[in-house]
């Protein structure tokens, strides 16, 4: 039953998470793209058709061009082009397509999208790869793998982040199973805004990973049997560190904070200091092997006695981990036990000394920050639960317990 509108009223090209695409990156797709003659050739979420256009100039006219968009406004493609006014990831065309290429919208469903309820319901029926806080992005690469006809080829520009995060596990093993994926890295290439871009090109049928330097093409890492695993930069010192070293993850018990919303419906959170009340510390309190417990930065604040009632772990003093610090890893001893509000926290397992000092002093230090940039250059600006467990610990820091 199709859906009554395709956009509410106040829908913007920012809202819809639509951002221009280079030139430069058309181009680089569009070397990378083909189709047999005859072909059909889809740009999903098109405006003008960017993609269509390259690639007619760049490989002639004996095509069969469509294009998709939801927003009416936005629509208007040359006349050698269909365009249809459609939801792209509702839309069920009659037969599939040799080649899909565009830059599919980005944005995380509920937080600024302007798409109604019912209609994010109808996406997350549809989707085998819907986990969490899932982006739109993710949604059309499922899409667009699924409208491909056997060996037709799929190339987006996507931000990089769905090579490692967990909530785009699903669509990895997905994409492992359906086909042969490679992956351009391409860094920062959209002017005005923070995200790090990829190439993803697929191929239906097949199987296998490589991951590919930019738009050199250099193959850094290949995987034949690739089955979804989170992707990462081969470089030798950070994977010399992994072996030698202890993952964090065989050390330490490695827990999230409470979120915002959960400290400020929490019934002790209160919104002004009062006797036996301290802050409710944030990542502003977390500097490199310190913590300022008296700035209040997230106004809010909560019974120091009854920490344990917020988080359990809150009661005992712990590693404090930055989540998100762009690209650096920063991490302290909370040795007060205070409650926060996100961020990392990791316990010692039973049994384990590690040196602390030490291990602040490297956590902080050059040699881990060259370990993250190595493994994860600028993917994500954050750090990852997955990411944490492994980061590796040198073994002078360790004490094994006496058997």
């Amino acid at each position: 039953m199709p859906l009554p509108t395709l956009l509410l009223p106040d829908a913007t090209p920012k809202s819809l998470g639509r951002v221009e695409t280079p030139p430069e990156v058309v181009r680089f797709m569009v070397s990378l793209a083909e189709a047999p003659k005859g072909g059909r050739v889809l740009e999903p979420a098109c405006a003008h058709g960017p993609f269509l256009r390259a690639f007619r100039e760049a490989h002639g006219t004996g095509y069969r061009f469509y294009g998709v968009e939801v927003d009416g406004k936005a629509l208007d493609l040359p006349p050698w082009a269909e365009g249809v006014l459609a939801d792209f990831l509702l839309w069920e065309p009659e037969e599939g397509f040799d080649l899909i290429l565009g830059n599919p919208p980005y944005g995380a469903l509920g937080a600024g999208a302007r798409i109604s309820a019912a209609r994010r319901a109808a996406y997350r029926q549809r989707f085998a790869t819907w986990r969490g806080r899932y982006n739109l992005y993710g949604a059309f690469l499922e899409k667009g793998v699924r409208l491909l006809k056997p060996g037709g080829l799929l190339l987006y520009v996507v931000p990089a982040g769905w090579v490692v995060l967990s909530e785009f596990a699903l669509l990895r093993a997905f994409l492992a199973q359906e086909g042969e994926t490679e992956v351009h890295y391409l860094g920062k290439v959209f002017p005005g805004h923070k995200v790090r871009a990829s190439v993803v090109r697929f191929r239906k049928g097949g199987r296998g990973l490589r991951l590919r330097e930019g738009f050199s093409g250099e193959v850094l890492w290949e995987e034949p049997f690739w089955g979804g695993e989170m992707v990462r930069f081969p470089d030798p010192e950070a994977l010399r560190r992994e072996r030698e070293g202890v993952a964090l993850g065989a050390l330490f018990h490695i827990h999230f904070a409470a979120r915002s919303p959960e400290v400020r419906a929490h019934p002790l959170t209160q919104r002004a200091p009062g006797p036996g009340l301290v802050p409710v510390l944030t990542g502003r309190n977390l500097k490199p092997g310190e913590i300022d417990y008296e700035t209040p930065h997230s106004g809010l604040y909560f019974p120091k006695a009854a920490v344990g009632h917020l988080k359990p772990f809150y009661a005992l003093p712990r590693l404090v981990v930055a989540h998100t610090r762009h690209y650096r890893v920063v991490a302290a001893w909370d040795g007060r036990a205070h409650p926060w509000r996100e961020e990392f926290h990791l316990l010692p397992k039973e049994g384990v000394r590690v040196d602390i000092p030490g291990l602040l002093a490297y956590l902080n230090g050059p040699e881990a920050q060259a370990h993250y940039r190595g493994l994860y250059r600028e993917v994500v600006p954050h750090l990852t639960r997955a990411m944490l467990e492994r980061f590796p610990v040198p073994q002078e820091l360790v004490h094994r317990p006496v058997k």
